[in-house]
């Protein structure tokens, strides 16, 4: 089981899972993170490790399946940013999202502020038929 204080490896460990395989426990989140982590992503704002959980264990079940693979860790000090990849095969389609997450550690090593960077929009809605083309149009009219 993951224990702080964390490094790169044990990093890379948090942040992978294959598919087919299962998501980390109740109690190996609890190692790593605070009892107060504040969790932000472009989908949700969660205070509190119990929170956290649920919020994890809410996108596995939605899910048919989910992976999680890394790619660089970054840390310096109490900071660290993970490169990641996310696939989620829901109702026989896979999204993939590519994102960063940034992590601040508390003084006993556990992670007390955990934010994911990604897109959201363009990986759901993409590929999905009709509304896809309808995506990639607004993306080139403001993005590009």
């Amino acid at each position: 089981m993951l224990m702080p204080p964390l490094d790169s490896e044990s990093l890379r460990q948090l942040f992978t899972k294959p598919y087919g395989e299962a998501g980390p426990t109740a109690e190996q989140w609890r190692a790593v993170y605070s009892e107060d982590v504040h969790f932000i992503d472009p989908t949700q704002e969660r205070q509190g490790v119990d929170a956290y959980i649920k919020a994890q264990d809410g996108l596995i079940q939605r899910c048919d399946d989910v992976f999680l693979e890394t790619s660089h860790v970054a840390m310096t000090g109490n900071l660290a940013f993970v490169e990641w990849r996310m696939g989620l095969k829901i109702k026989g389609m896979e999204f993939i999202y590519p994102g960063t997450t940034r992590l601040v550690f508390g003084e006993d090593g556990r992670i007390v502020k955990h934010r994911d960077y990604f897109d959201f929009v363009g990986p759901t809605f993409g590929p999905v038929p009709i509304l896809g083309p309808v995506v990639r149009w607004i993306y080139k009219r403001f993005v590009s």
